[in-house]
């Protein structure tokens, strides 16, 4: 029997990486990144990627590995995921995926479709639309021909809203049919998914004392080289939480203070997202709902882990 894969994803400062290399020690494992803002190099204090101590304790693949200026999307982590996974295995150990983007685990449990890129005037035209429509109206008109999609998509999102429409335009298929045609990369008996959910109370505080550790660890002087180098902003790196108020503390748009405050904020806001979608996409995974690691810990081992 192969060893199993482990899942373990939740929200932004939930302990998943404090759970994830204590698994790696006791089973001998090997952590696999899934956060889309960790596989660049260029914040590893912001993304609040593993530290150089933390990756000495187990062997860790796909940190750091990206380049600002690359876009990398669902289809590209996967693509370079799988064989990394069937690398480790046939080592003999086991991979434990870490993370908080719940798109990335639904990839290999669920799959992806392979969805036509939309040309550069239909990518305008339905921006334009949007911009034009407002959300509201936008997202009823999706309703029109991927219910399913105008239903998951967070508030907010511009972006998967328009490129869900894109999608219909390219493919003449909604978004939600060609993604329900695909096949899972992992087998259900292959893996086990544990979501790491603290109450939000103590979730939120653990976000707030983690920024306020980033602008003191060098989260600060990231951003500066960052922004230094004159990437589009519509970049996945360009996104990163805390980037934008640090910036704008550095333009001398705000305090210090004010850009700590609107960065903790603007993080609980992105936690509450993440548990909303595991929540909603991951309701048969089980659940560690502790909040100090030593007692995560005895929480996941009583979910006959591992």
């Amino acid at each position: 029997m192969e060893p199993r894969i482990w899942l373990i994803g939740g929200p932004t400062a939930s302990g998943k990486t404090a759970i994830s290399l204590r698994l790696a020690r006791e089973i001998g494992g090997e952590i696999v990144n899934a956060d889309s803002i960790q596989l660049y190099d260029d914040l590893s204090v912001l993304s609040a990627r593993p530290t150089p101590e933390e990756m000495a304790e187990a062997p860790h693949h796909l940190f750091g590995v990206a380049d600002g200026a690359q876009a990398w999307s669902v289809g590209a982590w996967r693509r370079a995921v799988l064989p990394i996974i069937a690398g480790i295995r046939a080592r003999g150990a086991s991979p434990i995926l870490v993370g908080g983007t719940g798109l990335y685990f639904r990839s290999l449990t669920h799959g992806l479709a392979d969805i036509p890129a939309a040309a550069p005037d239909i990518r305008a035209q339905t921006g334009a639309q949007f911009d034009a429509l407002g959300e509201a109206a936008f997202r009823a008109r999706l309703g029109e021909i991927d219910p399913a999609a105008a239903a998951r998509i967070a508030p907010g999102d511009r972006q998967r809203l328009v490129r869900a429409w894109e999608v219909y335009l390219a493919a003449g298929r909604s978004l939600s049919d060609l993604q329900a045609a695909t096949t899972a990369p992992l087998a259900p008996g292959d893996w086990r998914g544990v979501v790491v959910e603290p109450p939000r109370d103590a979730l939120y505080a653990r976000c707030d004392a983690r920024l306020a550790a980033m602008f003191e660890a060098g989260a600060v002087e990231e951003v500066s080289g960052l922004i230094a180098r004159g990437l589009d902003p519509d970049l996945p790196v360009m996104k990163a939480l805390g980037l934008r108020e640090v910036a704008a503390w550095q333009a001398g748009e705000m305090t210090r203070g004010q850009a700590l405050a609107a960065a903790q904020q603007e993080t609980r806001r992105y936690a509450k997202r993440q548990a909303t979608w595991f929540r909603n996409q991951t309701a048969d995974w089980p659940r560690v709902s502790a909040t100090t690691p030593e007692d995560q810990w005895r929480q996941f081992l009583a979910l006959g882990a591992p």
